[in-house]
């Protein structure tokens, strides 16, 4: 794609509710204490969290070919897309429960 086609557009009425100007204002310390006492937040990524981590490369996905009653694909086509890693997700947690 060369992107010639795309078209983006700004204006006052899109702009969404967030202060920015407070926010700019705010220091590391000041935001970093207000992720800590948000409930919903993530933990704090630290210097030793990423010392630890390892890339976890997904494992390659085998094609196969089944028949599926079509009101079972239509209806995992109408859930999310693609509809194929929902139905792989469906079955490891079928097979993780029968473990």
């Amino acid at each position: 794609m060369s992107g010639k086609n795309i078209v983006r557009s700004s204006s006052k009425s899109e702009a969404g509710r967030t202060d920015w100007q407070r926010i700019s204002k705010q220091s590391d310390q000041e935001i970093e204490e207000a992720i800590r006492a948000d409930p919903d937040a993530a933990p704090l990524l630290t210097d030793d969290w990423f010392k630890k981590a390892q890339v976890v490369l997904p494992e390659k996905k085998v094609p196969v070919s089944i028949r599926l009653d079509k009101d079972i694909v239509e209806w995992f086509r109408a859930q999310q897309k693609p509809y194929q890693t929902l139905i792989n997700a469906v079955l490891r947690t079928y097979m993780e429960a029968r473990k």
